[in-house]
């Protein structure tokens, strides 16, 4: 399979993911007696993160190599891309079939296993590299806190096969594994990606600055998903710390950008612009919802209410880490900047919008007991509009190669 083509299946994948939201959504709000909802959820959620953001993040990274090494000496990464493809689409279609049960587990335990071989051939191959440069930084972190991520997958299998009664213990893995996978692997990932577009007009000592910032502050910021455990005040403080320092860290990023942008990035098209610009807005929002969660009673507070979680989680998800990996794609020419390409990222992102807005007005009305009616309705139609969005970009995919490989 020629490399160009692997961007336009990771999209086709995000149009499955989007297919399978639609679907749970209309099954909420009428009724699709067919569909089980618990196994649609899964194979959404395991899908979504192995089909879509780590399919996309790998072909991109891999990409990325191909300025410092010989294609040749990188064709193996083909392998590990199909192999990922393989897994991920196993993993999708038993779950639809079977929902929890031993080949959903075999194939998403393989999704994992190809992740750590991933992460230690492309570790290899950043070490061939001779040019320092901070972007490698970013994205040995994300390999390294993506295999970090994978034993709070593996303790949950644990906690499940032994039918341990003690929901505790599985609340605190499935956030351990959901922080490492989006605030890690899917975060730093992306940074890498900036820091490689921007570096040579960044200042290397702001670079580093900006990135142990947020990397110091990765492992403790853990705990802000977990504060309604019984935590020593030690540990609390470093949570208020990891918070801080996200804080600052996205504040010197987000500064030097405001201040580049009116020269360095003026030939940008409007459309990709505003992507980042959401992309970069939605992290903001991140960082404060992060910030304010770190007093105990607001944090219990959110995290005893599913709407909240469900919204923060797709906030993460769709509006900082995808419109940026779409923004990333668009200034990179993996997307034509044709009618089609522009029509289907501008519905797309309405529908992520809309999202927000009404699963942030759900989450409230189920913190105050207030009934919201129709929402259920309108969920269900901006993961339409979603679905549309992705559908009419599929097409605008370029068929030009990536960074001239062939």
């Amino acid at each position: 399979m020629i490399p160009q083509k692997w961007i336009k299946i990771v999209f086709i994948n995000l149009f499955i993911v989007a297919l399978l939201g639609a679907v749970m959504r209309y099954k909420i709000a009428y009724s699709l007696p067919f569909v089980d909802q618990d196994n649609f959820l899964q194979a959404h959620s395991h899908f979504a993160f192995a089909g879509w953001v780590s399919q996309v993040l790998m072909v991109l990274m891999w990409d990325v190599l191909q300025k410092y090494l010989p294609a040749d000496s990188l064709r193996k990464y083909q392998g590990l891309l199909l192999a990922n493809l393989l897994a991920a689409y196993g993993t999708l279609l038993s779950f639809v079939w079977q929902g929890s049960g031993a080949v959903s587990t075999l194939f998403s335990s393989s999704t994992i296993l190809i992740s750590w071989i991933f992460a230690w051939v492309f570790w290899r191959d950043l070490n061939k590299i001779k040019i320092v440069n901070t972007s490698f930084y970013w994205f040995k972190a994300a390999l390294l806190f993506n295999v970090i991520s994978s034993f709070g997958a593996f303790f949950i299998s644990y906690v499940v096969a032994y039918n341990i009664q003690e929901p505790n213990w599985y609340l605190a893995a499935m956030y351990y594994f959901l922080h490492f996978q989006y605030n890690g692997w899917f975060f730093f990932a992306c940074g890498g990606l900036l820091m490689e577009e921007v570096s040579s007009q960044m200042p290397l000592k702001l670079q580093k600055s900006i990135f142990w910032l947020f990397a110091l502050a990765c492992v403790p910021a853990y705990f802000l998903s977990a504060l309604w455990l019984p935590i020593p005040a030690w540990v609390y403080a470093l949570v208020v710390a990891a918070a801080i320092a996200d804080l600052t860290g996205w504040y010197l990023l987000i500064t030097f950008f405001i201040k580049k942008s009116p020269v360095a990035y003026q030939h940008l098209p409007p459309q990709t612009k505003w992507l980042f610009v959401l992309s970069a807005t939605a992290l903001s929002i991140k960082v404060a919802l992060q910030l304010g969660s770190t007093i105990p009673y607001l944090s219990r507070l959110a995290f005893g209410f599913r709407p909240v979680v469900i919204g923060y989680l797709h906030l993460m998800f769709l509006g900082v880490i995808s419109i940026f990996i779409i923004g990333y794609c668009k200034k990179n020419q993996f997307i034509r900047p044709d009618k089609s390409g522009i029509t289907g990222i501008t519905i797309l992102v309405a529908g992520i919008v809309l999202n927000e807005i009404f699963l942030m007005i759900q989450g409230l009305s189920y913190m105050n007991y207030v009934s919201v009616p129709y929402i259920s309705q309108l969920l269900l139609g901006a993961s339409v509009c979603m679905l549309v969005g992705v559908a009419l970009l599929i097409p605008a995919v370029t068929k030009t190669s990536i960074s001239g490989i062939h």
